[in-house]
């Protein structure tokens, strides 16, 4: 039963696992198929749901209550060592999409808001998230402790709220000029493993597993099992409710940055667009603290481990951390393709195949005892879509710039020029 003690961490549990990737939902639907995209999105929550239920499993049996006490335990010192590098790439490759979403959003409500062409230079996306960065990011991120800013899960939750209202009461407005597709409502399609990863990245939440477990009251392996289920049912009843108004809007035309989809004159939609943006721009310090210390913790050599760095090394690292990011933001503006390749590079080996293989290795027996069997088969998916996703990925990089942004839909301009394109975009370009 969820008692009362249990909604701190609940909440605070809910957004971490889905900040930003619900936008990315309806697009993985298309990848997948509507139909078997939605038993992919059940399928990877429950999945999500019982790994994390294995990383407590695994911390019990080692003692060690960190992700990276738990792998240090089971594989020692090239444990630790693998999981530095996946906890440096995820929010790495995190920030990179949080910049393409800036880029993306805000550049559609400066054009709204002040009427300017969109060939001007103050409306392209590259001096946007250039000025956001200056002013706004690199003050955030140059603070050493980021403390505050992570106390930002209540102003996630009415955000999602506020987009996902809005998202729905626009079913109905835009169904009636959105096109039709040929490939709109198929019921499978064969991108699945793109798809997968970015349902992964939307439900990862691991690398928070044990602060919010040390965050219960008396926290047992009974009270984890409760917080887990209800935060990931509450997080796939938002997915599902994300991914099912997207696609019922847009169908095949859905983008990976599902705000994409909706015209530059909404302003219900701007709104929006300016809530996620401040969202995902108090967001990005938060990743960024968590590369830093990976780059502090593992590559730097201190004389005492809770001795701080000089002030110009954390300068120099932050800077650069920030810079690399930006410039790698700058090569494409496709969110699909971003949020694949975190999902499969590193969401995926973190949230399924890491805490799989320490339950394995700390349990006794072999792993092909019965009671092993669920998380062999958790071990194995991972692998699978992993490995899979990463050859797919750089099969399909001739698509990385096949996005719509800088393109005005066609439905948007149906009043003004009487028709709809076939392909349900035009070029402004």
């Amino acid at each position: 039963m969820l008692t009362t003690k249990l909604m701190g961490p609940l909440i605070d549990f809910y957004p971490d696992s889905n900040k930003m990737s619900f936008i990315g939902i309806p697009y993985a639907f298309h990848e997948a198929g509507f139909g078997f995209g939605l038993i992919l999105l059940i399928l990877v929550a429950y999945i999500t749901d019982y790994s994390l239920i294995l990383m407590i499993k695994a911390g019990h049996l080692s003692g060690r209550f960190s992700y990276q006490g738990i792998m240090e335990a089971a594989f020692g010192t090239p444990g630790y060592a693998l999981l530095g590098v996946l906890q440096f790439f995820y929010p790495f490759i995190a920030m990179v999409s949080y910049n393409v979403v800036v880029g993306d959003t805000m550049t559609k409500v400066i054009v709204r808001l002040t009427d300017i062409d969109p060939e001007n230079v103050f409306a392209k996306r590259e001096v946007i998230v250039l000025i956001a960065t200056i002013f706004i990011t690199v003050p955030l991120c140059l603070y050493r402790d980021v403390a505050k800013l992570a106390k930002i899960s209540f102003f996630s939750l009415v955000c999602i709220a506020f987009i996902l209202i809005s998202i729905l009461l626009r079913i109905g407005t835009l169904n009636k000029i959105v096109p039709e597709h040929p490939h709109s409502w198929r019921f499978f399609n064969s991108d699945i493993i793109p798809a997968i990863g970015i349902m992964a990245f939307a439900f990862m939440c691991h690398h928070n597993t044990f602060l919010i477990y040390s965050s219960i009251a008396e926290a047992s392996q009974k009270k984890w099992e409760t917080v887990t289920h209800a935060s990931i049912f509450t997080s796939l009843v938002v997915s599902c409710l994300f991914g099912i108004a997207g696609y019922s809007t847009f169908k095949a035309y859905s983008q990976g940055d599902l705000l994409e989809n909706y015209c530059w004159d909404d302003d219900l939609m701007n709104f929006s667009r300016v809530l996620f943006s401040i969202q995902i721009l108090l967001t990005y310090p938060i990743e960024c603290f968590v590369t830093r210390e990976v780059i502090e913790n593992s590559i730097l050599s201190k004389k005492e481990p809770d001795e701080p760095i000089s002030e110009r090394i954390h300068y120099a690292i932050t800077l650069s951390i920030i810079v690399t990011t930006y410039l790698i933001s700058m090569t494409t503006d496709c969110l699909g393709v971003v949020l694949e390749l975190n999902g499969v590079l590193a969401a995926v080996p973190l949230a399924y195949v890491l805490p799989a293989l320490c339950y394995l290795k700390l349990e006794e027996g072999t792993i092909f005892e019965k009671k092993k069997t669920a998380a062999l088969g958790v071990a194995v998916f991972g692998l699978v879509v992993a490995v899979l996703g990463v050859v797919f990925l750089f099969m399909d990089m001739d698509q990385v710039n096949q996005c719509s942004h800088g393109r005005v839909m066609d439905y948007c301009l149906e009043n003004a020029n009487g028709t709809t394109g076939t392909n349900g975009t035009i070029n402004r370009n």
